[in-house]
């Protein structure tokens, strides 16, 4: 998923922080949903993020 992130012009990252453009997370996204939520930074379920990065595949 990294490697299609680049790709599409995005850096993949293991931490939330007040930079984070948009969190990929399911149901239970735990700790990084909740600090995600805390600075209001989009969540996209996985199936969604298929859709956004869809034409880089």
């Amino acid at each position: 998923m990294n490697e299609l992130i680049e790709h599409a012009g995005g850096r993949a990252s293991s931490s939330v922080c007040a930079r984070t453009r948009l969190v990929v997370a399911g149901d239970n996204g735990g700790s990084k949903k909740a600090r995600a939520e805390s600075f209001q930074i989009p969540i996209a379920a996985p199936e969604e993020f298929a859709v956004l990065v869809a034409d880089f595949i």
